[in-house]
């Protein structure tokens, strides 16, 4: 499960991981203030989806990295709300997914095993989930963070993926992908104050399709592991 990440990728995964390291190192340069912090955690966030799509722990390593650096972007900007979800819930949920994932390796040993959700995962991730928004809406509104209903829907979709992420589903990447829409809508608010942000439009933008790619890939490899049961079976 530690293994070198890199050394597995297909030629498909390179082109992606460096035409998105590449979009999102462009949309910095043409931006009139270059933010190293943004760039270097965007860089940082593409690389752990890239791996994530594996199924190799190291994307919860780098996750790990990037809940803490979004952290700081956040709270410069005064989104009270990111700045909890990731280091309150994304950074802590991302140590248990790597430890969870490190107990639970693939028959190649070389990836996380895919679980597949159960009747009592649904119940658990509803009642979990509507606990969250409440409890972390009356905090936002209370600390009067801008953008209060999306802010609100992002620690949401925030909780959904970092728990699926941690039950090794495929669904995981849903779970983020939905968050990077909902991210998406955040900054386009924050970049109309401040068009140094519009950098973290684009790499939001960017994390969406990885994530939308983690999501193929994993149901490709959830296929190939029914059809060696079938075989075998």
């Amino acid at each position: 499960m530690m293994s070198n990440p890199i050394k597995n990728l297909t030629k498909k995964e390179w082109a992606l991981w460096l035409i998105s390291l590449s979009a999102v190192v462009l949309s910095n340069l043409l931006s009139e203030n270059i933010d190293l912090l943004t760039l270097f955690a965007a860089c940082i966030g593409i690389t752990s989806l890239i791996f994530a799509a594996k199924g190799n722990v190291w994307a919860q390593i780098l996750m790990i990295v990037f809940s803490i650096l979004y952290s700081i972007i956040s709270w410069r900007f005064h989104y009270w709300g990111e700045m909890i979800t990731y280091l309150g819930m994304t950074l802590p949920m991302a140590v248990w997914s790597m430890i969870t994932w490190m107990k639970n390796p693939s028959e190649n040993g070389n990836e996380v095993a895919i679980q597949k959700l159960t009747k009592k995962h649904i119940l658990a991730l509803a009642f979990f989930g509507t606990l969250t928004t409440i409890v972390f809406f009356l905090i936002l509104r209370a600390l009067d963070t801008p953008n209060l209903a999306f802010s609100t829907l992002s620690i949401v979709t925030s909780f959904l993926a970092a728990a699926l992420t941690m039950l090794r589903t495929s669904y995981y990447a849903l779970g983020y992908a939905s968050n990077d829409l909902v991210l998406i809508v955040l900054w386009v608010y924050a970049s109309l104050g401040n068009p140094m942000y519009i950098p973290v439009v684009v790499n939001f933008i960017i994390f969406f399709f990885n994530d939308m790619y983690g999501f193929v890939s994993w149901k490709q490899r959830e296929k190939q592991v029914e059809n060696r049961k079938y075989a075998a079976g």
